[in-house]
């Protein structure tokens, strides 16, 4: 069984959203499906705006579309967008 690393970008609705919420629901939901660990960032974008990005390690032979969904059904999540994957382990 490999392991991928796996960065994902989470753009809040507006630069007033508290991210506290959405990184503690992401991390929960990540390893609730099979994360093995999670790495929390925050990225600042633009006019106050910040991303939340994760990176994973993750099974390869599970698909990410499915938790991608997920992670957009956040409140106050604006988009998920992959920025990297790659073989990390196998």
């Amino acid at each position: 069984m490999a392991i991928v690393a796996w960065k994902i970008k989470i753009m809040p609705e507006s630069p007033e959203t508290d991210l506290n919420p959405i990184k503690e629901t992401a991390e929960k939901l990540l390893t609730s499906e099979g994360a093995k660990r999670v790495i929390v960032e925050e990225q600042p974008i633009a006019f106050g705006l910040v991303a939340v990005i994760l990176t994973v390690a993750w099974p390869e032979e599970k698909n990410t579309d499915p938790m991608e969904t997920k992670l957009k059904e956040i409140p106050n999540v604006s988009s998920v967008e992959t920025i990297d994957y790659r073989r990390a382990i196998g």
